[in-house]
């Protein structure tokens, strides 16, 4: 694996590159991309294919990557234009892309904004709020994420995170009429470090989730376009996020092995299944080969 900075006017990115460029077998390079989540989070997937080249990076702001633009915020649309820079820095585009979460709303964005970058998107569980048919009860959710992130803490928020992320079905008032969950029954710290720039957590990333797709701009690119969802997902808020945009897309979506997080392995604490996850996305490339 080689490991590279790209220099932008806004941010130094780090990205790594497992494999030759030009590749070896004539097909696009394959890029991972996340966010929150960085190019670690990748590695159990990126082992799946060690017959292609496979890129992965961090976003600005996030892991190994800098910022230089004074900003806190992540923006789908400021990804997108890295992940364009990135692109032309190999050298060796169009890619096919795999976005994970927040990572699959900036392909969409990048999609829409260079759709000559793209040949096939597996987008997996893009958390796109406007999508959803309870959307206004979605965002008030979101905000007592937030809210509990800065009056408590990380532990605090994080637990709201989590019952958020567990809740099935839509945000009724069932839901907004629970008790605060306890950190210590997810395992989190109750105790307050004092920071509050948290990307998950804070409003950083409401512009990621708040996101709007453009279904003609998509459905005009040359970009085949795929939505997926995990099979243990249930009715979860990813789960329905990736539902609602296949719907608008016109499609429904694809069923990938596991959970939001099915590629992980043990190392990350909740894991998926790698090996099943990566059969199922090489199934889903090589079908538009």
């Amino acid at each position: 694996m080689d490991t590279h900075t790209l220099n932008l006017p806004g941010a130094d990115l780090v990205y790594d590159v497992r494999g030759p460029l030009p590749t070896a077998d004539g097909r696009p390079p394959l890029l991972l991309i996340g966010q929150p989540m960085d190019a670690s989070g990748f590695r159990a997937l990126a082992a799946q294919f060690t017959d292609r080249t496979v890129v992965t990076y961090d976003p600005r702001g996030l892991g190994r990557s800098t910022r230089k633009d004074g900003r806190h915020d992540h923006s789908p649309q400021t990804q997108a234009e890295d992940v364009h820079a990135l692109i032309a820095a190999l050298g060796a585009g169009p890619v096919e892309l795999f976005g994970s979460s927040g990572g699959a709303v900036t392909a969409l964005a990048l999609v829409t904004a260079y759709p000559e970058d793209v040949t096939t998107l597996v987008a997996h569980e893009p958390p796109i709020i406007p999508a959803l048919p309870d959307a206004e009860a979605a965002e008030r959710a979101r905000q007592g994420i937030t809210d509990a992130y800065n009056a408590k803490g990380w532990g605090t928020g994080m637990a709201a995170f989590m019952a958020f992320g567990a809740w099935e079905g839509e945000f009724t008032d069932a839901y907004f009429a629970q008790p605060a969950p306890d950190p210590a029954a997810f395992g989190m710290p109750a105790d307050d470090d004092g920071n509050r720039d948290d990307p998950l957590l804070s409003d950083a990333s409401w512009a990621v989730s708040g996101y709007r797709p453009d279904p003609a701009a998509l459905a005009a690119a040359p970009t085949r376009v795929v939505i997926a969802v995990g099979e243990e997902s249930g009715d979860t808020f990813t789960a329905r996020t990736a539902r609602s945009t296949a719907a608008l897309l016109g499609q429904e979506a694809t069923v990938f092995p596991s959970h939001h997080g099915g590629f992980l392995d043990a190392e990350f604490g909740y894991a998926g299944q790698p090996e099943a996850f990566g059969a199922k996305l090489r199934e889903v490339l090589d079908a538009s080969a």
